[in-house]
This record gives C-alpha cells, structure tokens and sequence, in this order.
C-alpha cells in the first residue's frame, strides 16, 4: 500500500493509487490525520527541538499511520505487507541517504516490507518566541509499565534528573502522573492521536517509534544538549521481553514484539548519529530479567507501593484495563513477583488461576507456548531452544544475554511449577 505524508495539500504527482496522511493537520473525508495534539503540545510547552530530531518525528507519525491503515489480512500471507512512503521533511537529501538504514530498522522491527521515499515541504519544529530548555540532564520514557517505573526509580536513586516523556495511552495516564509527581519529574504527555477512514490494524508493531520520537525531541530540547552535551535516552526494557527470543517455532518474529531489541535499536542509534543529534539510547536493563529488576531497584519502598498498580498486560484495554494474567507479558510479570519475593501480588488478573484445565486458563495459547518452551529446554537444553535469537551484531556479549534469558525462563517455569502446569 503507498502513503504520502506531508501538511495538508501535501502531493506527490508521481505516485497513484496513495492513501494521503495529513501530518500535524486536519485531514478531509476519505483521508488519515495524524500528529496534530501532539504538536500543539509540544509548541504549549515551548521546547526548542532540533530540525533532524523533529524531521523522525515526521517520519515516526507517518510510520504509525501506515501502520494501522494497512491491514494485514488483506496481504498475500495475512501478516506481511509492502508499504511505500513518501513523506514530506525539512532536509530530503539526508533522510533520502537514510532510507535503506530506516527500511531495514523498521523491517526488523515489524517483519514487512518498508519502502521510504522523502519530499522537500515538510513541516519544522514549532517557533519559539520564548523556547524554554529545561535542566534536566536526561529523559527516561515512562509509560506506566512496571520497567519503566523501576528505571525511574533507579534514575532518581542515583541522583539522574530525568525529564520524562509519555505516550498517554487510554487507562494509563493517571497512573504515569502519580509516578512522575511522587518521584519528582517534569512530565509531559504526547500521543499521535491517529485518525483513519477505515478499520485500524490491531497489531501495530510500529507504534513504539513514535515513543522514542517523542523522547528523542524533548531530549533535544534540554539545556544540557543546546550546550553541546549528549543527552541520554533511558529506555526501561527487562532483557528477556527486549529479546523476546520465540518461544515455539510457530511464535516466530511476526507474533512478537521487538521495541527494545538491541538490533532495533542500534540502527536508530547510526541513524541518529548520522543526522548529528547527540543523544544516546540507553536500556540499563538488557542484561535483567524482569524478576531481577525488581530484587534490585534501589527504593523498595517505593516500588511496594507503586509495583501492583503498574501495567504489564499486552491487552490491556481489550480487558477493561484490567490485567489479562495469561499473556506472555503478564506471565514474565506474575513470575517476577515470585522471584521478588517482598511483596505479595495482588493485581486483579482477569484469568488468575492457570492451575484450570481449560483453553481460557492453563490451555490458553500463550501459556501453552511457554510451558513448550519450558519443556524443550528440559529434553533438548537451553542452546537448542535458543537456536539463533542472539546472532546479531549488535549483540557483543552473548554469554551475558545467554546467561539472563536462563535466569528468565526459570522464572517462568517456577511461576508455572507453582500452577501445576507442565
């Protein structure tokens, strides 16, 4: 499917057949919006971003665009699509010598087949007749989850002053202002608030790029990197939901995330470095399992209170924002509160008990997956059941990644052993 993305009027005579995205704009009948709120908010708070940094945002917004208009039932697999881009930015010789590196991110990030082609005509950053560059000496992405809960916590603990940065997400964002006020931070809100004719996809593996965007921007707005400092990006990812190695051979690339793989990640890092923006990504807890995460935060306290009303489900909102206790991320996290061990789990899971025998509790698929995985470790050993999840050559310390997904699928199977499941 083609997409031209650009300011309302935006065109591309050359291409036929385009869905047409309005970026930052009010879009007509037949048309996508996307972006609008959020640059209203970003102008309200008079943050002075960099052109590169607000040209990905461009790029980011017309990505999820794409990304919940195609529907990928209708591709000739029912999952992988062809999407062609042709978005419109500030600088389109540079973004263009980019192209091929954001394919392959992208491609990596949501298994399809990306095609990038840049316009000149794109909106700037919003002017600032009174540009404010806060003090903070970094952002730390803080979306209500329990990682990125903890990574504040830790930020705060070691005397970072993180600014940070949400995508408000509908069930989410009380919680991450009572997070963001109890440990002190400036916080502001972003969501791309993404409106399409049609139907949405539901799978919307690219959503995350636009929370990084929207962390990448503010970075760029603080006073430590106008004075030519790197600014570092903090996202909170355990290591095992980051690798997310596939736990059967049938839950491949395709059904699951990769947000903050290091593969994904370290090509936006090149991409970032090429276009001279000085800010570092940064994941302090590759190397952690979920479970550990939470042994070693640095205020206990403070997790104990804030630990059970964080949000871990990946269907969150499909259960009323409720907990669904049977997904592959409610799993890791109900295992990582045994592991923890200081505090007894009482989130409301939808499905708790998985001790019965029924498709919708101990027989549901992702539970089934992980007592596979399991099981394969314990006839056939780790290193087979691995297979090739670590080769990448953004991954330098195998042996360290190995020795935490160990730890991580024996969380699991003590969370699954407490269940009778095997």
């Amino acid at each position: 499917m083609k997409f031209i993305c650009g300011p309302a009027g935006f065109q591309v005579r050359a291409v036929d057949q385009a869905m047409q995205v309005v970026i930052y704009g009010q879009a007509e009948k037949g048309q996508v919006s996307v972006g609008g709120y959020a640059r209203h908010l970003l102008e309200k708070a008079h943050l002075e971003i960099s052109s590169q940094a607000w040209d990905f945002l461009s790029i980011a917004l017309s990505v999820v665009a794409a990304d919940f208009t195609d529907l990928r039932a209708r591709s000739a697999d029912g999952w992988t699509r062809t999407l062609e881009l042709h978005i419109a930015v500030q600088d389109p010789s540079f973004w263009n010598a980019q192209a091929q590196a954001l394919e392959a991110a992208l491609g990596f990030l949501t298994t399809d087949m990306w095609t990038f082609v840049f316009h000149s005509g794109g909106y700037g950053p919003p002017a600032q007749i009174q540009a404010l560059h806060p003090r903070e000496d970094s952002v730390v992405l803080l979306s209500g989850g329990m990682d990125s809960l903890i990574g504040a916590i830790d930020l705060v603990a070691q005397k970072v002053r993180p600014y940070a940065v949400s995508q408000i997400v509908r069930g989410d964002g009380e919680k991450q202002d009572v997070f963001a006020q109890n440990l002190g931070l400036s916080r502001i809100g972003l969501n791309h608030v993404a409106k399409s004719p049609g139907p949405q996809e539901p799978s919307q593996r690219a959503r995350s790029i636009v929370f990084l965007a929207f962390g990448l921007a503010v970075a760029t707005s603080l006073d430590r990197y106008h004075q030519g400092d790197r600014v570092p990006l903090y996202i909170c990812e355990n290591g095992f939901i980051a690798i997310n190695p596939p736990l059967t051979v049938t839950r491949l690339g395709s059904l699951s995330t990769r947000t903050a793989h290091p593969e994904y990640l370290g090509r936006l890092q090149q991409i970032f470095d090429a276009a001279d923006i000085n800010v570092q990504i940064q994941n302090p807890y590759a190397l952690m399992t979920k479970g550990e995460m939470l042994a070693g935060c640095l205020n206990q306290d403070l997790l104990k209170l804030h630990a059970v009303t964080s949000t871990s489900c990946g269907r969150f909102q499909r259960f009323g924002y409720k907990h669904c206790g049977r997904c592959v991320p409610c799993q890791v996290r109900r295992a990582s509160f045994k592991r923890w061990g200081a505090l007894r789990d009482s989130t409301p899971y939808v499905y708790s008990d998985l001790s019965i025998d029924s498709p919708q509790y101990g027989r549901f698929e992702d539970v089934r997956s992980v007592g596979m995985a399991v099981a394969s470790i314990a006839q056939e050993g780790f290193d087979e059941w691995l297979g090739h999840s670590l080769f990448s050559s953004f991954i330098t310390n195998r042996v360290e990644y190995r020795r935490m997904l160990v730890q991580g699928l024996d969380e699991l199977a003590k969370l699954h052993a407490y269940y009778g499941l095997g």
